[in-house]
């Protein structure tokens, strides 16, 4: 087993004891590895009793909200193991905070690749498989947003009376949250308040409420091996019952564009036979019967949400609360998000 400093967040014999509490196959915890490919909490694979698994914790220094964002993903994941959606399956969840001194859960590792640091060779060898990947995202969105959200026990995991008209205020209050942070110098953005204008003014009338991921792009999904497809869409933190269109919003804003134009931290290769940004709203639009006239003002919401959690990420490291060149790296993104927002208003 590992040094206790590889695993950090993670009480080996305070894990064992409460696996052992929980009815988990009982033996020694062996074969602990961090996982990376996200920066706000931490990922530990590991083995034990013959079985191997995933535990999900919040990072070192927790958000506020850590602990309740860990016990509404495992909620969810919970939730959609009745479902076609695909996910990693919840083997059991921790919302005692004393166990690790965070909420946690463990969940089956997934036999999948992450497409934008390890695309599998038969993706690269093949444009149809390219193709077919880019479809099955959008597919596997489309079959999220149609789950009876009330039917798997998730009536209440989103608020839906006053979703639209609270966005704003609830993400600018957000922002402001960050300003008690210690070293943090606020945010120079200076469009930020057009932004947030614009979309209280272009507000769509209503929407159709369903299960929403909040940050669904090509790094959130991990690929099957063994064919074209979408093993798993991971990273649940931002769920809530919502509007879908959310999620297709933020899979466009964030879709490279052609091969030889900037594609920002997603730099697949080759790029060449994933479907366009149009093919992939008709694709949803065919599969989901959805109207998407508004489509365009939950891009510039997709923006303005992220830019402000990212922003967050920046403020914590300000605080010396996370890592200083993963907050400057996400602070660059943030910028680019509002940005976008930005050109897509400025659009006629």
């Amino acid at each position: 087993m590992p040094p206790p400093e590889v695993l950090p967040g993670v009480d080996v014999g305070r894990l064992g004891a409460w696996m052992d509490d929980v009815g988990l196959p009982p033996g020694p915890i062996a074969g602990g590895v961090l996982l990376g490919g996200g920066t706000q909490n931490i990922l530990v694979r590991f083995d034990r009793g013959g079985s191997r698994y995933v535990l999900r914790r919040p990072p070192l220094h927790k958000r506020h909200n850590s602990d309740e964002t860990m016990r509404r993903e495992a909620r969810v994941l919970a939730a959609l193991a009745s479902t076609d959606v695909p996910h990693a399956r919840l083997v059991a969840a921790c919302p005692d905070e004393a166990v690790l001194g965070a909420a946690f859960y463990l969940m089956e590792p997934v036999d999948g690749a992450n497409p934008t640091t390890d695309l599998p060779e038969r993706y690269v060898a093949s444009p149809d498989w390219r193709r077919r990947l880019g479809l099955a995202i959008v597919e596997g969105i489309a079959a999220l947003g149609q789950v009876d959200h009330l039917a798997v026990g998730l009536g209440d995991l989103g608020r839906v009376d006053g979703y639209l008209e609270r966005q704003v205020t609830r993400w600018r209050a957000q922002l402001d949250g960050y300003l008690a942070l210690d070293g943090y110098p606020g945010p120079d953005v200076a469009e930020l308040d057009d932004i947030g204008a614009w979309l209280e003014a272009h507000r769509p009338a209503d929407f159709r409420p369903g299960l929403v991921h909040g940050d669904y792009h090509l790094a959130n999904v991990l690929v099957a091996h063994d064919r074209p497809a979408v093993a798993a869409i991971v990273d649940w933190e931002l769920a809530t019952i919502g509007d879908p269109l959310l999620d297709l919003a933020g899979l466009l804003v964030t879709w490279p564009p052609p091969a030889g134009a900037w594609r920002g931290a997603i730099g697949i290769e080759p790029w060449c036979g994933f479907p366009t940004a149009a093919e992939l709203v008709a694709h949803y639009r065919a599969l989901t019967g959805r109207d998407l006239g508004s489509l365009r003002w939950y891009e510039v919401l997709y923006c303005f949400k992220m830019g402000i959690i990212l922003e967050g990420t920046f403020a914590r490291a300000c605080a010396g609360q996370a890592d200083m060149a993963v907050g400057e790296r996400l602070l660059l993104l943030a910028r680019r998000r509002f940005a976008h927002a930005a050109r897509r208003i400025a659009e006629t």
